[in-house]
């Protein structure tokens, strides 16, 4: 059970640091940086841009592309010195799957107000 908190662990911290990679800006949506010092900004947190918001569907793309990658992995690593390593890619792909497949499950709840079905 351990062994399989461990591989759910890194799964997740390597998708979530995928997912905070698509939050991130890209660069040429910032200001100019050719700016003079008289028209540079100043101050704390000056410079700083907000980070994009990810729609649900950008972010099971986001998880489905991260189970392609592991599964192309795997397909690379037919030899059997490295049975281990693709024993846990497709473990790891078993976790998200199970994200996946949860959030499709998942129902909107009720407005307020409104009986449950």
């Amino acid at each position: 059970m351990r062994a399989r908190d461990k591989v759910a662990v890194r799964v997740l911290r390597a998708t979530l640091a995928a997912l905070d990679n698509a939050e991130a800006v890209p660069v040429g949506a910032t200001e100019s940086r050719g700016l003079s010092l008289e028209e540079s900004p100043v101050g704390a947190g000056a410079t700083e841009v907000a980070r994009r918001e990810l729609s649900e569907a950008e972010m099971a793309d986001i998880v489905r592309s991260e189970i392609a990658e592991r599964l192309a992995a795997v397909q690379q690593l037919s030899s059997p010195a490295h049975r281990d390593r693709a024993t846990e890619l497709r473990a790891e792909v078993t976790v998200l799957r199970r994200f996946l497949d949860d959030a499709g499950a998942a129902t909107p709840e009720p407005a307020a107000g409104t009986p449950p079905a």
